[in-house]
């Protein structure tokens, strides 16, 4: 059945996500180059499914296409999917950014899988890896002309190789989703100075109420400074002159208003470098390890105990696959979990458009970011089996775990250390995890050394679900088909206990569900049914697991997304399935016995058991 969101109608008018796509390094010029492109569909046999090189340029682009949603998508307008032995072309002329001199920077959010892009008939750059932007300089391609042309070609393998893609399938049922390709986030272009601010990183110090500040500029001279303001309301709150590419930390005056979900204050930064003028944010908020007020391991938030509780969030539209609607959509999904008592969303799988890590920054939510997988055919004794039962293996172990290819392995370290630079000055972002359920894991033990050495500053669940490794700051738990019981050998683990998947209960809602075989971990027949199975699993196993120790949640899940139907809110958005104020009560609830101030509820027995 076809669904369609409340904003699938606006999203056809005018310019798609026509907002300013990078909050945290604002410039005031700036071109949106989405909506309508021509694009043509070209056969392109190759052995090897990395290749893009030197396609057959379309005789003529036959099609248009609603950028940027991917092709296989109702609102892309094409309804196709790309063949693993196609190229996908774009074409569509441009009119180069007002202003002399400088550079003239092409920036695309997202093009899954692998790209080369052209201007004016020059090739200009190229990516593989379809979950990270990137950017070509097109200054040296551009002539004389007032109108130029882009041509973008496009390969797409889904998982007929190792490289990230997600869940995505070419097999798509359960919780594989149908998959996409192409230009999938926003095309845009700005000119710069020659001397230009490149990259901001922003990192909160809290603890001295210092902001460390590095100004990345590839092209500076010896001797340039950078001026730095921090203010709010108006009215400066600390300013430094600093050395451009070198880390160094700006005193704000006392006192210091923190970051909490609660109160998710934000302060202005501008920055000059040269004739470089950008705006941005920062908040003031810390992440560590603690005890809770009963005794446990737990995360802290500024220092003080907190229970992040949270829902798994997918991020995937009926009407537009990966990419939101409009910008709208993305605010309602974070502000529905916001009136449910939710803190936490669980990025699953998924890196979504700049533009909603801000929304988070904003509104307060926070963000536990998940790296996206890939490697090759996954085994169901390595990825599905744990789900009953399973002792942990070894990730040594390549091949059972689809990551044979040491050239697969070194690109998704490659791609999880990009996502991180990529995403690292984001407030709302307190945890990285780099595998999820065994999917393509591989050395996750180092890899959550990798993760700390870069960013010391947020928590490492590095092996999500199971197969866990014994690294990380989680003792991370996935757990729908039996009982949730803290047992006695995780809390001999010094981590913090995590329920990091849990729940999934289903209902279908007629005519707003997606495919013709709807699925779930526990099916309910009517809306009350599913609330009350809800506040049992709640009353009677989440609550006294968390008088036991256990100190986070990730429910499953925020939406319903193609055949699932275990979400909030049904895919297209239309119906939330659960009355608000309750599962706020009951997430108060949650919190009230994390503080100590709740028994629990009725059972608060640990389990012998050692898995």
């Amino acid at each position: 059945m076809t669904l369609t969101t409340p904003w699938s109608a606006a999203a056809r008018e005018g310019i798609p996500l026509a907002e300013y796509p990078r909050p945290q390094l604002v410039r005031d010029a700036w071109t949106n180059l989405n909506g309508t492109w021509q694009c043509a569909f070209t056969s392109f046999p190759s052995p090897d499914p990395l290749d893009v090189a030197d396609p057959e340029h379309p005789p003529t682009f036959d099609r248009t296409i609603l950028v940027p949603f991917s092709p296989e998508t109702p609102l892309s307008g094409v309804g196709r999917q790309l063949g693993e032995d196609e190229v996908l072309w774009y074409r569509r002329e441009f009119a180069a950014p007002s202003g002399a001199g400088g550079r003239v920077l092409l920036h695309f959010g997202a093009v899954d899988q692998s790209c080369r892009v052209a201007v004016d008939g020059v090739e200009v750059g190229g990516n593989t890896g379809g979950f990270l932007p990137f950017t070509v300089d097109i200054t040296d391609a551009l002539g004389e002309r007032t109108t130029h042309e882009i041509v973008v070609a496009v390969r797409d393998v889904t998982d007929k190789s190792w490289l990230s893609r997600g869940k995505q399938s070419s097999k798509p049922g359960g919780i594989w989703y149908t998959p996409q390709s192409g230009i999938w986030q926003t095309v845009w272009l700005e000119r710069v100075p020659d001397v230009a601010i490149d990259r901001l990183i922003l990192t909160p110090v809290l603890a001295s109420r210092e902001v460390e500040v590095t100004v990345v500029s590839h092209a500076v001279a010896d001797g340039t400074t950078a001026r730095v303001e921090i203010s709010a309301h108006g009215e400066r709150h600390g300013f430094a002159e600093i050395e451009p590419n070198i880390p160094t930390r700006v005193r704000l005056d006392e006192p210091v208003r923190t970051w909490t979900p609660e109160d998710p204050f934000l302060y202005d930064v501008s920055v000059s470098l040269g004739d470089d003028r950008i705006t941005s944010y920062v908040g003031m908020r810390s992440f560590g390890i603690g005890k809770s007020p009963v005794g446990h391991a737990c995360l802290t938030l500024n220092g003080s105990p907190y229970l992040p509780v949270g829902l798994l969030d997918q991020g995937y539209w009926p009407d537009g696959g990966l990419t939101a609607p409009s910008d709208d959509a993305l605010i309602f999904d974070i502000e529905l979990a916001k009136r449910m008592g939710f803190t936490m969303l669980r990025k699953h799988i998924k890196i979504e458009p700049l533009r909603w890590y801000y929304h988070c920054d904003r509104l307060g939510m926070l963000v536990w970011q998940d790296h996206v997988n890939g490697g090759e055919q996954y085994r169901p004794p390595i990825v599905t089996m744990p789900a009953i039962a399973s002792p942990a293996i070894s990730d040594r172990a390549y091949g059972l775990f689809a990551r044979s290819d040491e050239a697969g392995r070194a690109m998704s370290e490659a791609e999880l250390v990009d996502m991180i630079e990529h995403l690292r000055s984001v407030t709302s972002i307190s945890m990285w995890v780099p595998f999820n359920e065994g999917w393509g894991q591989f050395d996750a033990a180092r890899i959550a050394d990798v993760v700390k050495a870069i960013d010391p500053t947020r928590g490492v669940d590095h092996a999500s679900g199971w197969h866990d490794q014994g690294a990380g700051d989680l003792v991370s738990k996935h757990i729908y088909f039996r009982p949730v019981k803290v047992r006695r050998a995780w809390k001999k683990d010094e981590r913090v206990i995590a329920l990091t998947e849990y729940g999934g209960y289903s209902h279908a809602i007629r005519r707003h569900t997606w495919g013709a075989k709807p699925m779930g971990y526990k099916r309910f027949a009517s809306a009350g049914d599913l609330l009350d199975g809800f506040i049992r699993l709640h009353v009677e196993q989440i609550a006294p697991a968390i008088a036991e120790g256990l100190a986070a949640t990730v429910y499953t899940q925020l939406s319903d997304v193609e055949n699932e139907v275990n979400g909030m809110v049904t895919y297209d958005r239309q119906v939330v399935k659960f009355d608000e104020s309750a599962v706020r009560a009951i997430n108060d609830q949650l919190r009230r016995v994390f503080a100590g101030k709740s028994d629990g509820a009725a059972r608060k027995d640990s389990d012998d058991d050692s898995a």
